[in-house]
């Protein structure tokens, strides 16, 4: 048994015992709730204690602004990690995927066989560590507005988050669309959390169930600033006016 312990204070009070590794995670709740920078907590503690990460998140456009999430919530640089991360940019236009520059490769993730062959060439791109690899994903369920590749990938997502055990995985899903096919997903993973949005925008956080590791029941408040949330929830809400109609089409 592997286990991570987590840097956070407020995740250290939930998860106690830390994180069981390899194994997968949903963080599920509706939209506007704060569910990739909750993702976010994850990466962090994992780049810390030496390992590596590859990011998917379709509510970004760049990479560049999950560094500035990272900066501003967890005080950590991700350019001090430049050789242990890589991340992987959503293009519906592409046939399959391309490397670019800095780090990041263009991928049609819309297609189910590009997703195996993306992670294995992401793999190739980072250091190697004893750790292994972590994949971070975020806002995934804007994949399922393709009536073309819908069911394809809600199965392929299903059965990367059931069956692959040679990395770990950390997704965030909104439920604000597709709440029926996004349960697969959810039923599917190892580890299960949901967020949800208080008063004056405030995120809490609650676990359902972890593998290997005992949590606590109770909910937390994640310490994020309004500022902070509405700066991420303006750029997401950009993205999603801009992927979604492209998406629709294919």
């Amino acid at each position: 048994m592997s286990i991570i312990k987590q840097e956070e204070k407020w995740l250290q009070e939930l998860l106690p015992e830390g994180l069981f590794y390899p194994s997968s995670t949903v963080i599920s709740g509706p939209g506007g709730a704060g569910k990739p920078l909750v993702v976010l907590a994850f990466v962090a503690s994992w780049l810390k204690s030496g390992g590596s990460v590859i990011g998917i998140p379709l509510q970004y456009p760049t990479a560049e602004f999950v560094n500035v999430a990272m900066s501003k919530i967890y005080k950590i640089d991700l350019k001090d990690y430049k050789e242990k991360t890589v991340f992987v940019q959503f293009n519906p236009l592409v046939n399959t995927y391309n490397m670019l520059k800095d780090n990041t490769i263009e991928a049609n993730l819309l297609k189910p066989r590009v997703w195996d062959g993306v992670i294995k060439e992401a793999e190739n791109v980072v250091e190697k560590s004893s750790l292994g690899i972590m994949v971070f994903g975020s806002a995934l369920n804007l994949l399922l507005f393709s009536p073309t590749y819908k069911q394809g990938i809600i199965e392929k997502l299903e059965n990367i988050i059931k069956n692959d055990k040679n990395r770990t995985y950390v997704f965030s899903i909104s439920t604000s669309a597709f709440a029926q096919e996004v349960k697969l997903w959810e039923e599917a993973a190892d580890n299960l959390m949901y967020t949800r949005m208080g008063e004056s925008m405030k995120i809490f956080l609650k676990i359902s169930k972890m593998k290997g590791v005992k949590f606590s029941n109770r909910e937390a408040e994640v310490p994020i600033s309004k500022e902070v949330l509405s700066e991420v929830k303006e750029i997401a809400e950009s993205t999603r006016r801009r992927i979604i109609p492209e998406v629709a089409k294919i």
